[in-house]
């Protein structure tokens, strides 16, 4: 099997990350993982919540064959193949059989780590908007990665970064809170929880 790709960043926060989960979710369910790119953190917390069962994905066809490798090299139960889905798009996922409307066919959880900032702000509201049709009564919103907030001081290493990507595109950027916020209302969903995570990073909670 080839080399798999590898993040650096998603090794030191997967850690953090599923300590925040398990406090946070139920003991069982099923999770849409949108954007999971190397597929590092899906793997860590399917072998890490067995009762859990979860479905990663990629907006980009090009990542999917590395992210099944991945998946095949797990091998696990609870971790099924990766799916191309864009937020952008009308139905999820992009291809294959679209998710279900019914309430059997929808997740307990939807998480999306580092995507907001790396993407046009038109996928925020795609996010929240794909996110509530496909929650399950009950079911969660969970994001991650830096934003900026209204009253709170910006870390310089954020600032920096924030510099970096709009040098790298100008539709990137970290985004404010608020504003993400704000079109998760837009949706029906509001903001829950904020928990702050290593690395100037925050883990927001979103749900109905």
């Amino acid at each position: 099997m080839p080399e798999l790709p590898y993040s650096p960043a998603a090794d030191r926060n997967k850690q953090p990350i599923l300590d925040a989960l398990t406090r946070i979710l139920g003991e069982d369910g099923t999770a849409l993982e949108i954007a999971s790119g190397t597929g590092q953190h899906a793997a860590w917390f399917a072998a890490s919540m067995p009762r859990w069962t979860w479905q990663p994905t990629d907006a980009d066809p090009r990542t999917l064959p590395a992210l099944a490798s991945r998946v095949a090299e797990a091998a696990l139960p609870n971790l099924r193949p990766p799916l191309l889905l864009d937020v952008m798009s009308p139905r999820w996922p992009s291809q294959d059989t679209a998710f279900a409307e019914g309430e059997e066919e929808k997740f307990d959880a939807i998480y999306c780590a580092n995507m907001l900032h790396i993407a046009p702000w038109a996928t925020c509201a795609a996010l929240m908007q794909g996110a509530a049709r496909h929650l399950r009564s009950g079911g969660l919103l969970i994001t991650y990665g830096p934003y900026f907030e209204d009253g709170v001081p910006t870390a310089p290493s954020n600032t920096a970064f924030d510099q970096d990507l709009r040098a790298r595109s100008p539709a990137w950027g970290i985004r404010r809170l608020e504003d993400v916020a704000a079109e998760a209302r837009r949706a029906g969903l509001a903001l829950r929880e904020r928990h702050a995570m290593p690395s100037n990073n925050l883990l927001l909670v979103f749900g109905r």
